[in-house]
């Protein structure tokens, strides 16, 4: 298994032979613009609402990130988790077209029909089918208020490789602890920024939920995503990495740099 982060939630994963890309966000630095600009959702931080997004730019080319992509795999529909044209209702404008992508609902697979993706995957409760992975949809919590919209998280089994558990854009709650005891995933990703909105409180995962991940799966391989490309953040991987070492699990927790790559 091979795991590349690109930046923000998107991901790179090479698993049983084949490419899978999470959560294509692939738009260039400041492009996206800023909370002041989008409107529909307030920073609790005044200041935080001018910056621009994605915040840093793309560790390499697009078409070396796409290059080769068997799957695309979108844990929610949110513009800091896939190029969106808001004014038409569409995106993924740098993806392929042809390749299956697949979403957690009816409303995000009319949306892909309407961007024109022409094999769509409305991932099922149980599991799908993908040569011989199996990816799994599982539940996800998108706020401490209330939810953020719809969002959900992956595991990936197949004989011969680790089982990966992609956790997506979730707090901490009992279904996550749920996951992590019936799977017992061996290599788990966390999107833990702690970004944070007026209306729905934290969104993602803080240190502390980090902490809990790793007290149920403590001889897990433990990846720290989704950091340092949005505004609404209140962790940075350096603040992470100190709030860690407090607790004495900074070096039980991988935080990588955008481009970095692990094998397993």
């Amino acid at each position: 298994m091979k795991i590349e982060q690109i930046r923000n939630a998107t991901i790179r994963i090479e698993y049983a032979g084949k490419n899978f890309l999470i959560d294509p966000w692939l738009a260039a630095k400041d492009t996206m613009g800023s909370f002041a600009d989008l409107k529909a959702y307030r920073v609790p931080n005044p200041a935080k609402a001018l910056i621009k997004m994605p915040m840093c730019a793309l560790p390499k080319s697009t078409d070396k990130i796409l290059a080769g992509i068997d799957m695309y795999l979108l844990t929610h529909l949110h513009p800091d988790h896939f190029d969106m044209d808001l004014a038409t209702g569409t995106g993924g404008i740098l993806l392929d077209k042809t390749v299956l992508i697949g979403v957690q609902n009816e409303e995000e697979r009319l949306f892909m029909m309407k961007s024109n993706f022409q094999n769509v995957s409305l991932l099922s409760d149980n599991f799908m089918a993908f040569d011989e992975i199996k990816i799994i949809k599982t539940p996800a919590l998108h706020g401490t208020e209330k939810a953020c919209g719809p969002s959900c998280g992956f595991i990936f089994k197949t004989p011969g490789e680790k089982t990966l558990y992609i956790a997506g854009d979730t707090i901490w709650y009992p279904e996550i602890q749920k996951i992590l005891e019936t799977y017992q995933p061996d290599i788990i990703i966390l999107n833990t920024c702690a970004a944070e909105l007026l209306e729905f409180g934290r969104l993602i995962m803080d240190d502390n939920d980090v902490y809990e991940v790793y007290k149920i799966c403590p001889n897990s391989t433990i990846i720290a995503s989704h950091m340092d490309t949005v505004s609404h953040a209140t962790l940075t991987r350096e603040t992470l990495r100190e709030k860690l070492a407090e607790k004495g699990i900074s070096d039980k927790i991988l935080l990588p740099e955008d481009g970095e790559v692990y094998q397993f």
